[in-house]
């Protein structure tokens, strides 16, 4: 393509691509498919690529990252960015109300927004233009994180419409929880430590070195404040509406008021209903809505006087933390587990809570036998929140983070920028050696179900399987007769399984049927650290067989789009242990996939565009199966239902709440049988 051509091709697509962004992200409302929509990213980057000359600096393929940042520049706010104050109680927005009508008059109008849970950031723009992105860090100055955020969908790069010359504007990035139960199973895919709740995982994928890493992260943003010496409006409700017409997301969740009983009634509403939302919130925001009163109220030191947070209460108890284990995953990772006196919270006997890593004991000062306090709001895993230190022994000691795994003694190591310790005897350590070998026979690597309810575990004390590879090598014989009592733990019963004549010709039925299952499974079958389903998938068609990946470099590997520098340094170091290489070769002579087959499902574009929801059961198909019929003609598949949702595809025991939630938003529920006849299947 001729250089001028090129240029004009670049700023069309740029155009183009800014428009699908905010039409699918902000407005809801895409109007070409998925596929289209990536068909023209790719021509922009090539493009990019032959003439960087013409490449903007906030061009959409920016939303891939790719940059690396080792250190992220601290920068001075134009104006602090105060905390709000915080009540929990009615009385207290009453107190609030009093105050603001005895110091400007009593037409006092008031907007009430959601307080969103997540990490506050603060983004300049000029002449229509992303500039810089900056954390709230101390509220004084905080990190650079420009990079970072440019790969968040609902942050517009290039605004429209009629907006100030040069600007601040703040709001919240946050995790829905869609995307953070698909990090959170892609990180046990992959054999990484689970976040304990979609804040950590926003704070921590902001804080990422690499971009392209943080562009996989399904981060959103909503706006809610202005800082602009040309403010073009004189109250927050219009700003908010406005913005939005320029390019920015703000809440849906809003309402403007003179009135108490509306302010209770949203606190009320949002406070029953937050658990319907697709993301965290922590309260309602209740502010004076006309700016010329905010200015005459002022700020103190710490917050702003014409604003007030009701904050929502937690479900807490406080019980005694009788001791402190440590676990032992697949990958090596150590999770330290707070065992605690059996206490009641949120309708549940909770007897553990998850300390997560060595920072966070540190963080709480947590000393042996100390009353702690137990919480379990939004967050997925009951956490310690806090320490009655008031109630401490003078005799307990601090807890001391083990230096030695609990399992095998081998010395912990911590690699710099993790939060986690690992044990890496991976070779030797027996939980380490279990957890690859139940990860490779589990459903969605080798599928070996025969397998299951501690029968791993019984082979591998038998000394029957050291790796993957000795399954292969079982006989009926090495089977019958094996057997192992289970104790009795968090109220099952004791159990006993032993291996009889019907059990071990399952098993080896169940290991022969394994040896048909796709390359692209036996891939994450492996285990290798970051390789779930989804980077297992893209090697896979990628490099086509196992030699080949087996043969790439770190930069190669990089250089795939989705990948990036960590998978990379992983892949490669697989595939240069030579004990790896050793259990590879051995399963390729198993008769195990190595390449990927030519002979590929039937493919077509039937169910572009269209995003499917699976609930209940199926005797036909099972759900995995349902799920790659949508992917092989062009679907796409989401655990929640939203707006967006196509179909939901309802089975035996479907969820009423599904159904009810699609009835509302009037999505199209089909029975498998409805589902069979879009793809033109007889049935």
């Amino acid at each position: 393509m001729k250089e001028e051509n090129a240029k004009i091709r670049i700023q069309e697509l740029t155009e183009q691509l800014r428009q699908h962004n905010h039409n699918y992200y902000v407005l809801s409302a895409p109007i070409i498919s998925d596929y289209d929509f990536d068909m023209l990213l790719e021509e922009l980057i090539r493009l990019e690529a032959a003439f960087p000359q013409y490449s903007d600096p906030n061009s959409p393929s920016r939303r891939v990252g790719g940059e690396i940042t080792k250190d992220f520049l601290s920068v001075r706010h134009k104006s602090p960015m105060l905390s709000l104050s915080n009540t929990y109680s009615e009385e207290e927005i009453r107190e609030f109300d009093q105050r603001m009508k005895k110091l400007i008059g009593s037409d006092v109008e008031y907007v009430c927004e959601l307080k969103y849970d997540g990490v506050a950031i603060s983004i300049s723009y000029k002449n229509g233009t992303f500039q810089q992105a900056v954390t709230r860090g101390d509220g004084t100055q905080g990190d650079d994180v420009s990079e970072n955020v440019k790969t968040i969908r609902t942050v517009p790069l290039h605004l429209h419409g009629n907006f100030p010359e040069e600007f601040e504007i703040r709001g919240e990035i946050y995790l829905p929880h869609e995307g953070f139960r698909k990090i959170n199973l892609e990180r046990e895919e992959s054999g990484e430590a689970l976040f304990a709740n979609p804040r950590n995982a926003a704070s921590g994928s902001l804080k990422m070195q690499d971009s392209a890493e943080v562009s996989r992260r399904p981060l959103d943003c909503n706006f809610y404040s202005i800082n602009s010496e040309q403010l073009l409006y004189d109250n927050h409700y219009d700003f908010l509406l406005e913005t939005n017409k320029w390019g920015f997301k703000t809440s849906a969740y809003i309402i403007k008021t003179h009135k108490l009983d509306d302010i209770f009634e949203f606190i009320n509403d949002m406070a029953e209903g937050r658990d319907q939302l697709p993301f965290d919130i922590d309260g309602v925001v209740i502010k004076v809505n006309d700016f010329k009163q905010q200015d005459l109220l002022g700020n103190t030191a710490k917050s702003p006087r014409w604003a007030i947070a009701y904050k929502f209460k937690a479900e807490k108890a406080i019980t005694q933390l009788q001791s402190v284990s440590y676990q032992v995953g697949r990958t090596g990772a150590i999770t330290p587990v707070a065992n605690l006196k059996a206490v009641l919270l949120a309708g549940t006997m909770v007897k553990r809570a998850s300390l997560h890593n060595a920072d966070i004991i540190e963080q709480l000062d947590l000393h042996e036998g100390d009353r702690v306090i137990v919480e379990k709001g939004g967050d997925i895993i009951p956490k310690i929140s806090g320490i009655k230190k008031e109630q401490r022994s003078d005799h307990s000691r601090p807890v001391q983070y083990i230096t030695h795994c609990p399992e095998c003694n081998t010395l912990l190591i911590r690699k710099e920028g993790e939060a986690n310790h690992y044990c890496p005897n991976e070779n030797s350590c027996p939980p380490q050696i279990k957890g690859k070998l139940e990860h490779f026979i589990s459903r969605r690597a080798m599928d070996i179900d025969s397998l299951g309810e501690g029968k791993i575990e019984i082979l591998f004390d038998n000394g029957r399987v050291k790796d993957a590879a000795d399954l292969y090598d079982l006989s009926y014989e090495d089977l019958l007769g094996l057997e192992k009592m289970f104790p009795a733990v968090d109220g099952k019963k004791q159990r006993k399984v032993s291996f009889q004549e019907k059990t071990c010709e399952n098993i080896i039925k169940g290991i022969s049927a394994s040896l048909v299952v796709p390359f692209e499974r036996v891939l994450f079958a492996l285990g290798i650290r970051y390789v779930g389903e989804t980077v297992a998938k893209i090697l896979a068609k990628h490099f086509r067989s196992m030699e080949a990946l087996a043969e790439a470099d770190t930069e190669s590997l990089a250089a795939i789009h989705e990948i990036g520098g960590r998978i990379a340094e992983s892949v490669y170091s697989y595939f240069h242990d030579p004990a790896k290489l050793h259990l590879v070769e051995r399963l390729k002579i198993a008769g195990v996939h190595m390449v990927l087959s030519e002979e590929t499902p039937e493919h077509s574009q039937l169910l572009e565009g269209k995003t499917f929801v699976i609930s209940g059961t199926f005797s036909e198909f099972s759900r995995d199966e349902i799920k790659q019929l949508i992917e092989q003609h062009g679907g796409k598949n989401t655990s929640s239902l939203s707006s967006k949702t196509d179909y939901l595809i309802a089975g035996a025991n479907a969820g009423p709440s599904k159904l009810d939630k699609a009835d509302a938003l009037g999505i199209n529920i089909l029975e498998l049988e409805g589902f069979m006849k879009m793809l033109n299947f007889k049935f």
